[in-house]
């Protein structure tokens, strides 16, 4: 922006952004994050997720809900192509014009040094209200900057309930099978045009790691996003994608990776060990965070349902926490150890169906992590089966997809 840049101007682009963005009142689904958004003035509110999740339309709901009136601004602007810390005096002066007391920004975490500016609202006591889609915004760096003042909530594209919500339809296998096909980007959802979700991940590649990480081979980074769409739900290891992607080290495909995970396109997940080194030594299983950008995506031409499923179940766990690992003793592996505070809550083994052929290994896999984990309760969900197994080593529940996302 620089010596180019005026206060009018300024002044300007905020309101016509206001207007654009606040002029009709939407019709649309409430997330279940909602009631999860505190109104907080002591603390900035950070709300982080991938891009067209539905961030700006649940905080337009929340600024409705919560206030008369608020000072909005979107960096992403091509107008505001520039803008650096030195500009946030401009800023103070069209904020304290309006006499608003509320500030909303859109992806300001794109300005270097966004946190000093924000630390100083928040101590002039304005109530500030931020989204990003980058997880940097999670990041422990922040909460120094921001000396722990902030409280940050994580959105994703519609999970199951909340499509079942937006399309107005019921839990059942059919539901759960359009799911698995659309996913829950509630544009493409609202539009059904494949193009939505390829510009979207175009736009990720571009914005959120070629140009924010200054890289100067996209080639790599974009037959590598191919690589693990069309592997999703499996296991992943750098050194075995070097010439594939066309980089020379593994370390260059582990930077790659951490760059997919902070834009939100992916989520790694580590195969649990007590030793915290042999956990991040091993081999991680990937996840796409939408099968709708599975089926765009993705250079493989057969759908892997069971991998998509499973893909699914682990995003619906990731929504309440964090600390989520697989399993594999012996050769027999479990999909998924859920963790809550140090303690094994949930034992899950996830397949499309269970049949003379997976039956044994199914089982044994997840009866191996029960003894493991010392558990006498485990869970198979699968796409249409309900069943129960009394075994010796505990009961094994068998649900429907359909039902488990609901919980």
């Amino acid at each position: 922006m620089g010596i180019n840049m005026q206060q009018s101007a300024l002044a300007e682009i905020a309101k016509g952004q206001k207007k654009e963005a606040f002029s009709e009142a939407e019709k649309v689904t409430e997330r279940t994050l909602m009631p999860d958004l505190p109104n907080i003035s002591t603390h900035v509110l950070i709300l982080s997720g991938i891009r067209r999740c539905g961030k700006s339309t649940l905080l337009r709901q929340f600024v409705r809900r919560n206030f008369e009136d608020v000072f909005y601004l979107n960096f992403e602007d091509v107008k505001l192509y520039g803008f650096d810390i030195k500009d946030f005096v401009l800023l103070d002066r069209v904020i304290d014009e309006t006499g608003l007391k509320v500030l909303y920004f859109d992806e300001i975490q794109i300005v270097e040094g966004w946190e000093l500016y924000v630390r100083q609202k928040l101590d002039q006591k304005f109530q500030v209200i931020i989204t990003g889609s980058n997880a940097s915004l999670l990041s422990a760096e922040l909460g120094t900057k921001l000396t722990g003042r902030h409280i940050t909530k994580e959105l994703f594209p519609f999970s199951y309930a909340e499509y079942l919500d937006f399309k107005n339809t019921d839990a059942n296998y059919e539901s759960l099978s359009a799911y698995l096909t659309e996913g829950g980007f509630p544009d493409y959802l609202k539009q059904k045009l494949p193009e939505i979700l390829v510009f979207l991940i175009e736009d990720i590649l571009n914005r959120d790691i070629i140009v924010r990480y200054g890289l100067k081979d996209g080639g790599a980074i974009k037959k590598l996003c191919s690589y693990l769409f069309a592997n999703n739900g499996t296991l992943v290891v750098p050194s075995k994608l070097t010439s594939a992607v066309g980089v020379k080290s593994s370390t260059t495909i582990l930077n790659y990776f951490s760059y997919f995970e902070n834009s939100y396109l992916i989520a790694m997940v580590p195969k649990f060990d007590w030793s915290a080194k042999a956990q991040m030594l091993s081999a991680k299983k990937m996840y796409v965070i939408d099968p709708g950008l599975v089926q765009v995506g993705s250079t493989s031409f057969s759908r892997n349902f069971g991998h998509l499923l499973e893909s699914v179940i682990f995003w619906h766990l990731r929504r309440k926490t964090k600390e989520i690992y697989y399993f594999n003793e012996n050769n027999m592996e479990c999909d998924f150890i859920v963790r809550f505070k140090d303690e094994t809550t949930r034992v899950v083994q996830v397949c499309w169906e269970l049949t003379l052929e997976n039956r044994e290994r199914e089982i044994n896999g997840l009866l191996q992590a029960m003894r493991y984990f010392k558990t006498e309760n485990g869970l198979i969900v699968s796409a249409n089966s309900t069943d129960t197994i009394q075994t010796d080593s505990g009961l094994i529940s068998v649900i429907p997809a359909y039902q488990f996302l609901m919980t």
